[in-house]
């Protein structure tokens, strides 16, 4: 169950919901937030069911390391489309910083994961967990509390390695938080 409610899509469509927070228009520049998560989540995740109810993937979590790349890429071309049509909506910089954050960090996996099977659900609640008290306040460091559950819970289902999960745990915020800060302030 721990799994299941912190996929990546829903601890990245949470960030993406918020990211208009770092930018002035806030909470009137709410939409731009839901829009980025209809690229980033929503299509993404749209397709890799239809892929899996067509045999072609074998599960939602992509358990099968060979199937990862090409749903990475897949996700990574609705992802540069929504960067596309929010630069030219004229989107707040910290949902474009966000957004292209989240292209870095997918790319980051995809690469890993020719080879190696990084996690995905550590990676992304890792960085929501850390993106959160920059965007609500420091009451939200609590949020960390959340990465070793989803870790465990990775571990225990056999879906991952204790070294997949501390990769993912680490990439996460290095990656995509890590990046989203330096955009955020070169805009």
């Amino acid at each position: 169950m721990v799994s299941e409610v912190f996929q990546p899509p829903f601890t990245v469509g949470a960030m993406l919901l918020l990211s208009p927070a770092a930018s002035p228009g806030w909470p009137g520049t709410w939409w731009y937030g839901a829009l980025a998560v209809l690229f980033v989540c929503v299509l993404p995740f749209g397709i890799l069911l239809a892929l899996v109810r067509a045999g072609r993937v074998v599960d939602h979590h992509v358990s099968e390391r060979a199937q990862r790349a090409p749903v990475l890429v897949m996700s990574l071309a609705c992802i540069t489309a929504g960067i596309v049509l929010l630069a030219a909506l004229g989107a707040p910089a910290s949902v474009l910083a966000m957004t292209v954050a989240l292209v870095a960090g997918v790319a980051v996996m995809a690469v890993v994961s020719l080879r190696w099977k990084i996690s995905g659900h550590s990676a992304s609640i890792a960085a929501a967990a850390v993106v959160l008290p920059l965007l609500l306040g420091p009451g939200w460091w609590a949020a960390l509390a959340v990465v070793p559950l989803v870790g465990w819970a990775r571990v225990t289902l056999g879906a991952h390695t204790l070294g997949e999960v501390l990769a993912g745990i680490a990439t996460g915020p290095l990656i995509i938080v890590g990046l989203w800060m330096l955009l955020l302030r070169a805009a």
